[in-house]
């Protein structure tokens, strides 16, 4: 668990299991009184966010409640309220940390020293793991159904993953030993999409045909692999 996580976590207090009788399946079944620690609180965070990802999944982001979330992990409305703001905040956390689980490990594109198909051959493995599994694309059917009803939702989705995605490529993208290494008549804002629509192909079977087997790992690295020489073949001087 990397250092944000655990501030994260720790924030999580004991409003996450008010007074009261807990069943065994409970995270807060059995918990002794007094202030939980920071992996008793990381667990129940975790919980929280697996909890409400289920749900906005199953049921849908509009249809799903405050209430019904907190019922079903076991936590207090107020405590969702105060530490993530709301549904949208909530919503943000699941995509932050889903996210963080393929590129938390990652060492920053600023700043990695090696050359740059290294970098983007790590990032373009890592982005395809992350969409090719069916919760993601799940989610992004969801957004794309909900979005014109519930434009929170949109926003929500596009901020905690395109576009924060977008920007730290653009940042990459603007070092200038990497630019010096990129064609000088391309916008740079094009650069981040254009890689990414190379990375992912197929895009819109992947969005109307559910997966029904993830791709193993040979089949990814090839598909990173085709996608990144077509984006370097486009944008290299």
């Amino acid at each position: 668990m990397n250092t944000t996580e655990l501030n994260d976590a720790a924030a999580l207090d004991e409003q996450d299991c008010p007074d009261g009788n807990y069943s065994p399946d409970s995270p807060c079944f059995g918990k002794a009184a007094g202030r939980p620690r920071a992996a008793d609180k990381a667990a129940r965070r975790a919980a929280l966010l697996h909890t409400a990802g289920r749900l906005f999944l199953e049921k849908g982001y509009s249809k799903v409640s405050l209430e019904m979330i907190a019922r079903e992990a076991h936590v207090a409305v107020r405590t969702i309220y105060v530490k993530f703001g709301g549904k949208a905040g909530l919503l943000n956390a699941v995509i932050a940390d889903g996210r963080a689980q393929f590129f938390g490990s990652m060492e920053d594109m600023e700043t990695d020293p090696r050359p740059m198909e290294d970098i983007l051959r790590d990032f373009a493995l890592r982005f395809l793991e992350l969409i090719s599994i069916p919760t993601f694309c799940s989610l992004h059917r969801m957004v794309v159904a909900e979005a014109r009803t519930t434009p929170e939702l949109a926003e929500t989705f596009f901020e905690a993953g395109p576009q924060r995605t977008r920007i730290e490529l653009g940042r990459f993208f603007a070092r200038p030993d990497i630019r010096a290494q990129l064609r000088p008549d391309l916008r740079p804002e094009l650069l981040p999409v254009f890689l990414l629509n190379c990375i992912m192909g197929d895009h819109m079977s992947r969005l109307l045909f559910p997966i029904t087997e993830v791709p193993s790992m040979d089949e990814l690295r090839s598909r990173a692999a085709e996608g990144l020489d077509l984006f370097l073949h486009g944008v290299r001087r």
